[in-house]
């Protein structure tokens, strides 16, 4: 009896959870078809035509399109470095034992406990210092190091959990160490990189502190985040929440396709991550 009451409250709550963030969304993406008169009347009127317009000026005049592509291309190659050298690293730490092992992953495990923003005055010198202050290539290798310590951490309780025979039987057929890693147990990784490819083009999707600093000056050279926020201040000057919502939507509307898409190899990476 306590189970299904139990049962009962944690559903009804989940379904509460599921409302709290599903609701503002779907408002959202219906705001982008009203009008500026039915964005502020009723908030639960369906517009009154769908208003294609509104993202036609978003893309064209707000140059949502030029930041979709700079986020896209920054977080590809940002996701991309990051699980190939956190694989590479958490491999290593998992499967060999040498001195200084558990030293480096406590390291690594450090990094998830230290703010971002204690970071960025020294991150923003050190990046001015290499000249890559205000390129894409400078915000990549940033993206790429705040995700390594959650990544590494992750992959290496995932790697530990492997079988040991499938590795030793590459090595008597006369695979080497990096054969072995990426032909035979890199594959086996497959749902926990998965898993954790989704979660960093989330992180890095919609970060928005290190881009503000790293990209402070060419407006061509931004990233979505900086490019609604741009867009937020300019439609509070033109009156055009049409266009923002609009934008918003154009920025929302990828990252939840990708996870409703993904969500099972999701859920698959981390319960198989979870045992041995």
């Amino acid at each position: 009896m306590g189970r299904k009451v139990f049962g009962g409250f944690s559903q009804a709550v989940l379904a509460v959870w599921a409302l709290l963030i599903i609701a503002p969304l779907i408002w959202t993406l219906l705001a982008s078809f009203k009008s500026n008169g039915e964005i502020f009347g009723d908030a639960l009127q369906l517009p009154g035509e769908l208003r294609w317009d509104n993202w036609v000026r978003a893309w064209e005049r707000a140059s949502v399109g030029r930041y979709l592509l700079n986020t896209v291309v920054v977080v590809f190659f940002g996701v991309a470095g990051t699980m190939l050298l956190s694989s590479m690293a958490a491999y290593v730490l998992a499967r060999f034992k040498f001195p200084g092992n558990r030293l480096i992953y406590f390291l690594f495990v450090s990094g998830m406990a230290f703010p971002v923003f204690l970071a960025l005055v020294p991150l923003f010198f050190v990046v001015d210092g290499l000249g890559l202050l205000n390129t894409h290539v400078g915000l990549i290798l940033v993206y790429i190091a705040y995700s390594l310590p959650f990544t590494v951490f992750f992959l290496t309780s995932f790697f530990r959990g492997l079988p040991d025979a499938v590795a030793e039987a590459a090595m008597i057929d006369g695979a080497s160490y990096t054969r072995t890693f990426f032909q035979v147990m890199l594959p086996m990784a497959k749902p926990g990189m998965v898993s954790l490819t989704i979660f960093n083009v989330l992180g890095q999707w919609n970060q928005y502190l290190l881009p503000l600093v790293l990209l402070p000056g060419d407006k061509s050279n931004w990233v979505i985040t900086q490019g609604i926020a741009d867009i937020s201040t300019i439609a509070g000057y033109e009156a055009d929440w049409p266009a923002l919502f609009a934008a918003l939507s154009m920025t929302v509307l990828p990252v939840v396709v990708a996870y409703i898409f993904f969500q099972r190899h999701i859920q698959s990476g981390l319960t198989s991550g979870a045992v041995k």
